[in-house]
């Protein structure tokens, strides 16, 4: 064998970064010589377009091979032998390439909406041959290969090109839908990483393994749309939080897949009178115990129940039931498992190098760079894929606190200021505003909502006035002073008065949704039912007030599966929520209570059009500490759209309890959550009430104990 260049030992030895550039069809004076690497060939013949055949000789023992075409053909096939195998094979290396020059563009500027449409695996047809088109970001590798079943997980095989600024990209002829694959990385410095997941995959295998699969998601059904406006201020908005492997159950302890719960799910959600449902995170995750907030496929619904069809189907049942789906989406972290986004490249690709700013201490996770294009780009098109392809109505994005501020959870000295001195993430900022923005211009419908624990101002205010931009805000504040105070035995409430009270100095700064979610019911904290204080009919009661003083407060609802019927322990991610309790009057109580509650909440303008407008609130009972009384007004647009709720969190009953009303005549009472049908006492005022005639007309009514009472005005 004759002397080799320096390229040929370079494919060899798998540290080429244009393979392109020695492999595939080249001209050599007045021939065209194809250069093929098939390890493990013992012979290779090239074919012409007219069936002629050339072989090629073979110039290295690794499997090199070389030799012109036949007849000055420069359309080719191959046919290698591979011991007792002959088979005939389209060369990679002869495709044209897969990213255009304004798909580079729009990449290095950070402006590409839809990576999704480019990067990742993608069915296509090229120059006539069928087959996938791979393409990855890997700015600091030395060589990205593709391995998968299509070429014995052999990295030498399948070499990528690198194009722009650090976009590798490789169309594997005859590779098909349905392949498993994952991309072997070179880092700069020669190591060997870990098999790299896709980053853009849209399917993956059912953990713990961890391969990408290539599906063609152009052809996942979309799923019709849900109900106009269900997003909208002045709409009522009742969220029934859902993980989705602890819902139900069946057989041995296993999961419902998509299509079983879209037969399950959406039918008991609507029942119940709920308007949306929201999945904690549903992106692919290798931890089960992470409850999906530690994804490692951004792209990719989970396949521990389904394929990316099977959960399309579960989103179209859901709007055909009449729900909007939001998703609780993870933007501010990331696991460091070795498949996945750390250290993608053999840097901080994703990432901060420094672990000042790159390491989340309290959850062991890598923080997204946000001074990063190409991470910042990689994020929206994530959020905007998810509403694009799978008809999502919103997102709820997790844990925006712990993006704000780079001294989030960190000890004195042990982070970096921002470039003023400043504690807060300049980087992040910019990312949630652009976010918002171009969600909100592509989707005006939709809607996103910030947990934010903090007194961040602006969160769900428009970018222009200088806000974050989110549609709405979880009202972490008002969760955690009224369940302290429910929490109090009646006897101490007295003190504690100022607990309810003071949510309503801020209620309208944000557009506030109040959530009793999964993160109140585990870790110790028991359960909402678990929290009530008193023997057992106080325990339910206590509940039932609880409940109906939420959903006669300012705000939209969230509500954590198994909190509708009284879940007595824990959440446990391993098992079913606990429907058998459900045969027991006070849970079915519980449950038929938070049905009407749902109803009564969509069905009176006065409960809702105005759920974040102060116009819409007035205060009418705030004193009567000694009592546990509050009262209130709550309007809608219309002038008589008026319902007055007064709570009562004492175990007495109150009679001829003197409460100022806007109007004389009868007011209905719509609502008591101590009806027999709740499990109550049936303590009321018989469905009426006369208000007295007057300059400031008054009801007299009867306060059932540890309850509340809805009523309004004949119309």
């Amino acid at each position: 064998m004759s002397k080799l260049p320096a390229e040929a030992y370079a494919i060899i030895e798998g540290r080429h970064s244009d393979p392109f550039h020695y492999l595939g069809l080249h001209p050599e004076g007045d021939r065209n010589v194809v250069r093929a690497f098939l390890p493990d060939a013992s012979n290779v013949e090239a074919i012409g377009e007219h069936g002629e055949t050339a072989p090629l000789a073979r110039i290295h023992d690794a499997g090199l091979f070389a030799g012109p075409l036949p007849n000055g053909s420069t359309r080719y096939q191959l046919r290698a032998r591979f011991g007792d195998n002959v088979v005939e094979l389209e060369d990679a290396y002869r495709f044209p390439p897969i990213l255009s020059d304004f798909d580079l563009y729009l990449l290095g500027e950070g402006t590409h909406q839809r990576v999704y449409d480019t990067l990742g695996a993608h069915p296509m047809t090229l120059d006539g041959v069928d087959g996938i088109g791979f393409v990855v970001l890997a700015p600091n590798a030395r060589r990205v290969s593709v391995v998968g079943d299509f070429n014995f997980w052999d990295g030498r095989r399948h070499p990528m090109r690198v194009r722009g600024p650090g976009y590798w990209e490789l169309f594997i002829p005859r590779a098909r839908v349905g392949d498993h694959y994952k991309f072997e990385i070179i880092g700069r410095n020669g190591q060997h990483l870990p098999l790299k997941s896709d980053p853009l995959a849209f399917a993956a295998e059912v953990r713990p393994k961890t391969a990408s699969i290539v599906i063609d998601e152009r052809r996942i059904p979309h799923p019709r749309p849900a109900p106009d406006r269900a997003n909208a201020l002045s709409s009522p908005m009742s969220i029934y939080e859902v993980h989705l492997g602890s819902w139900r159950r069946k057989g041995r302890n296993e999961w419902l897949t998509y299509r079983e719960m879209a037969e399950q799910l959406p039918a008991y959600a609507s029942d119940m009178g709920f308007t949306h449902v929201e999945f904690l995170p549903i992106t692919e995750h290798p931890f089960d115990g992470s409850w999906g907030y530690q994804p490692t496929g951004m792209f990719a619904p989970t396949s521990r129940f389904g394929s990316p069809d099977d959960f399309a189907a579960l989103i179209d049942a859901c709007h055909g039931a009449g729900l909007a789906v939001l998703l609780d989406w993870v933007p501010g972290h990331f696991p460091d498992d070795p498949h996945g986004l750390g250290n993608f490249d053999g840097t901080a690709l994703y990432e901060h190098a420094n672990p000042l700013q790159g390491r989340h201490l309290d959850w062991g996770t890598l923080i997204y760079n946000y001074g990063r294009t190409e991470v910042t780009n990689f994020l929206v098109s994530n959020a905007l894929f998810w509403l694009d392809r799978y008809g999502i109505d919103g997102l709820r994005v997790d844990a925006v606190a712990s993006m704000l501020y780079l001294d989030y959870s960190r000890p004195a000295g042990g982070w970096i200021p921002n470039k003023y001195g400043g504690r807060e993430n300049i980087e992040a900022i910019d990312f949630l505003r652009r976010f918002n923005t171009e969600l909100f211009a592509h989707f005006p419908q939709a809607t996103t909502a910030a947990e934010e624990s903090t007194a961040w101002p602006q969160v769900s205010r428009p970018v222009e006035y200088g806000g974050l931009g989110f549609g709405y805000k979880w009202n972490m504040g008002w969760m955690h002073d009224t369940l302290k105070y429910i929490g109090k035995d009646p006897i101490h409430r007295k003190y504690h008065h100022g607990d309810i009270l003071f949510g309503l100095h801020y209620a309208f700064s944000e557009n506030f949704i109040l959530p009793l979610s999964h993160d109140e019911v585990v870790h110790g904290k028991r359960s909402i039912l678990g929290r009530m204080p008193g023997d057992d009919w106080q325990r339910f009661a206590n509940l039932r007030a609880y409940y109906s003083f939420m959903f006669g407060h300012p705000g939209k609802k969230l509500m954590f599966m198994g909190c509708e019927f009284g879940q007595e322990r824990e959440w446990n991610h391993d098992y079913s929520i606990d429907w058998h309790l459900l045969q027991q009057p006070r849970h079915s109580g519980i449950q038929n209570l938070v049905r009407d509650l749902n109803r009564l909440y969509r069905a009176l303008p006065a409960l809702h059009e105005l759920d974040c407008d102060q116009a819409g609130f007035e205060w009418v009972i705030t004193d009567d500490a000694n009592s546990n009384v509050f009262g209130w007004i709550r309007k809608g647009n219309a002038e008589r759209a008026r319902c007055l709720v007064v709570a009562n969190f004492s175990p007495n009953i109150y009679r001829d309890y003197r409460v100022r009303v806007p109007f004389a005549g009868k007011w209905h009472e719509v609502f008591n959550s101590d009806s027999a049908h709740y499990g109550g006492t049936n303590v009321g005022n018989v469905g009426e009430v006369r208000a007295s005639e007057g300059p400031t007309p008054e009801l007299s009514l009867t306060i059932p104990p540890l309850a509340a009472i809805f009523l309004v005005p004949e119309s």
